[in-house]
């Protein structure tokens, strides 16, 4: 007859969730260099920011918020984790850099923390493709929002076309380091389940095996990125575990005021389906409860669907007819603030300031441009452009002109490269405040 258990001496049964809680913490250290608390979501965090009053994590992403006393907009950052941190200090989201030397990625950009007050920050989305550290930036991002509703501040990212794209199974934009990422990602993911599984049945619900019925192998693609292939879709495909940590509770759409922040562009059967429905469905499909398999919603697919929209963003002769029509459906929008489309003239406004473009191509990888953020003051009457100060501009202007351009035609559609090789994509007002 088996001895029975010490009373000093605790069962595997009375540990599940320290089990669990220990294998998911493990993991994030691996990964990112990060601890931090996984019970409040980013869209409890803007919420907060916004009332000043603690708010119940929602059943779906916000959609509209008050004006807060801050408003801050930063655009596409496509895996570019230098010159992602030089946007969130050029906004004082966080610390400012001390010394001469030029911004990087240093091993403490993972104890950053919020240095913004009760600002709301908003990041027009596409976070992923185009870089190396898609992953430390989602973690970064995330841990920002957590410190952010710790201090009376809000930090939200809204999904871009590339968000939608990779959980949909379409990596033609990522590059050889993404998937070195998500290949290391998923060792150690593996050993969290490993870790789980010690507890065996005493575990409810069961720890969910993401690799299961993901392909090993990918046709037309190099053998030795096949690894970082199924990796990536395992983590990313609809209920995929970053899929649905990072990017389910993200809005589509977001109203902060009299601003209304997409990453395309919305047209009027964008805001007659309704915005709140859109966000809703985006969250529910990446959510996975239409399936793995499930198709995105129409509206965040083709061309003039509101992660792909180009009609207010590309050039200076815009529909501004139109423009106007559609944020009169909003009750009290004044203006669209949206990425997506590189603005080789850094931020800028057309239309009276009712289209406000704000991706400035800042990854290497796409663009390479001097960091940029839009501020808006004063309940939307006040609203500027913050640029690199010239003192650190000469930092990210010695890579040459010609591999900027080419990394512009690139998001174009115009040039591919590494996996993009496979298929082709689918294709004013300013007021400049230095800051040191």
């Amino acid at each position: 007859m088996a001895a029975a258990p010490s009373p000093s001496v605790p069962a595997c049964g009375d540990l599940p969730a320290a089990v669990s809680a220990f294998a998911d913490a493990f993991v994030d250290f691996a990964v990112s260099g990060i601890f931090f608390p996984t019970s409040s979501s980013s869209a409890a965090a803007a919420a907060s920011a916004a009332t000043s009053s603690p708010t119940p994590a929602p059943t779906t992403p916000t959609t509209f918020l008050p004006s807060p006393s801050r408003l801050v907009a930063i655009g596409d950052l496509h895996g570019d984790l230098p010159k992602s941190l030089s946007a969130l200090r050029l906004a004082g989201l966080v610390p400012a850099s001390s010394g001469p030397d030029p911004p990087s990625a240093s091993t403490s950009w993972a104890s950053t923390s919020w240095a913004a007050g009760p600002t709301l920050a908003v990041q027009l989305g596409d976070i992923l493709d185009r870089g190396g550290d898609e992953l430390r930036l989602l973690y970064l991002l995330r841990r920002l929002a957590l410190s952010a509703e710790a201090r009376g501040g809000a930090l939200l990212p809204i999904l871009g076309n590339h968000e939608v794209m990779n959980v949909s199974g379409d990596f033609r934009f990522a590059t050889p380091q993404g998937l070195q990422e998500f290949s290391a990602w998923a060792g150690w993911y593996r050993a969290g389940l490993a870790i789980k599984r010690r507890c065996g049945e005493h575990l409810d619900p069961q720890p969910r095996n993401p690799f299961l019925g993901v392909p090993k192998s990918f046709p037309g693609v190099k053998p030795e990125f096949w690894d970082g292939m199924r990796s990536r879709l395992a983590a990313l495909r609809p209920d995929g575990p970053i899929a649905r940590r990072f990017l389910a509770d993200l809005p589509t759409v977001l109203v902060v005021g009299d601003s209304v922040f997409v990453h395309g562009g919305l047209l009027e059967a964008n805001v007659e389906y309704g915005l709140e429905r859109i966000n809703a469905e985006v969250s529910e499909w990446i959510r996975g409860e239409g399936g793995e398999n499930a198709r995105a919603p129409e509206y965040v697919r083709g061309r003039d669907a509101v992660v792909w929209l180009r009609r207010f963003s590309d050039g200076f002769d815009c529909d501004c007819q139109r423009l106007e029509g559609v944020l009169g459906m909003i009750p009290g929008a004044k203006r669209m603030v949206m990425g997506h489309t590189i603005q080789t003239v850094g931020i800028n406004a057309v239309c009276g300031a009712q289209a406000v473009r704000v991706d400035v191509g800042l990854s290497k990888g796409c663009g390479n441009g001097l960091p940029e953020v839009l501020e808006i003051n004063g309940g939307g009457s006040e609203v500027r452009v913050i640029t690199t100060p010239p003192s650190e501009a000469w930092m990210y202007r010695k890579q040459e002109a010609e591999k900027a351009a080419a990394a512009v035609n690139e998001k174009r559609g115009e040039v591919k490269d590494g996996l993009a090789l496979l298929v082709r994509e689918s294709h004013g007002l300013k007021e400049v405040e230095a800051k040191a």
